[in-house]
């Protein structure tokens, strides 16, 4: 199989060194997997060109107890402590949160807030099968709408969670963070805000003139976290450029691949926003190097019917540029 062909939201590749194999983590498509259900399946590939039919690592039904069965979105595997953990965002619409009154510009929220957290599973293999730590609730804290978690370990060796918070609880979207138990499977402490969408100054350079700025809604997605080589943090996240909304909240504008900078090389910034790298209805993205050493991105586009775009990067201290789309790989469009 090639990218063109290869249903891809969300993309994550794990380049494993021992078996010179790239592994690409989605949410399950059961017309290419063959398997029924919501999960997670993985395409394989040793020159990131031809991948293998996907198999099926996680799947919620397999899991006895737990709290959700439906999204299994934005999939990421990660090594740690000598295994490997999946993070993955489910939601229940069963498990109804308080909707938010209208904002002050009169638009309501008629969209019902529900439940949505990720959740961490584990295996002894990039394979699975994975199980899932903790099968009563999602790991950041449940009354908050969230997603795309993602771990980021700091220098002290301390795991976090760094995730989205919902536009849907907060009007203008957030990125936030929590430290992780050893074994991922909980939170330690409070939620560390770090900052806001519409804290990039460029999402309301397209808004009409008289629209207030803060018109909602301004989302925060796919949060990945990068250690430059200037000992600075640079966070991958994506969000729509012309954040306008319709009297029932919903969203248009053009989804785009952006990034922020912690200079500090902190998690908790402060966060300095940089323009877009990838616009063209682009987002979700990820970096990660070549068995050769080069820097690459993988995001998707367009958002509905996706398919993975693979980009050569390259950063100049804590700039990130784009240096080629490779489209010799992902079949152009």
């Amino acid at each position: 199989m090639r990218l063109p062909d290869m249903p891809l939201h969300d993309p994550f590749v794990v380049a494993d060194e021992p078996t010179g194999t790239y592994h690409l983590y989605t949410s399950n498509d059961p017309s290419v997997s063959g398997v029924d259900g919501t999960g997670t399946m993985v395409y394989r590939s040793h020159d990131l060109r031809d991948w293998t039919r996907p198999v099926v690592v996680f799947r919620t039904a397999e899991q006895e107890g737990i709290w959700a069965t439906d999204g299994a979105w934005a999939p990421e595997v990660h090594a740690w402590d000598g295994r490997y953990y999946l993070f993955t965002t489910l939601h229940n619409a069963d498990k109804p949160l308080p909707v938010p009154p209208p904002n002050q510009w009169g638009v309501p929220f008629r969209t019902p807030t529900h439940v949505r957290g990720t959740i961490t599973a584990v295996s002894d293999s990039l394979l699975g099968p994975f199980t899932v730590l903790d099968p009563a609730r999602p790991v950041p804290p449940e009354h908050l709408m969230t997603l795309d978690g993602t771990l980021y370990v700091d220098p002290s060796g301390q795991p976090w969670m760094v995730y989205a918070h919902e536009w849907l609880q907060t009007i203008d979207g957030t990125m936030e963070a929590i430290r992780l138990a050893p074994d991922l499977s909980r939170t330690v402490g409070d939620p560390v805000y770090l900052f806001k969408a519409s804290d990039a100054p460029w999402t309301a350079e397209q808004i009409p003139a008289g629209v207030p700025h803060q018109l909602p809604p301004y989302i925060t997605d796919g949060p990945q976290l990068y250690r430059t080589p200037d000992g600075s943090l640079l966070m991958l996240w994506s969000t729509y450029e012309k954040n306008t909304a319709d009297r029932d909240g919903t969203v248009s504008g053009g989804y785009v691949q952006t990034y922020a900078v912690s200079r500090s090389g902190d998690v908790q910034g402060p966060w300095r926003q940089h323009r877009p790298l990838v616009r063209d209805d682009s987002g979700h993205g990820m970096l990660f190097h070549t068995f050769d050493g080069r820097l690459m991105m993988i995001l998707h586009r367009p958002f509905e019917n996706a398919r993975g775009k693979l980009y050569e990067m390259e950063l100049r201290g804590h700039e990130l540029k784009v240096l080629r789309r490779r489209d010799d790989l992902d079949g152009g469009g």
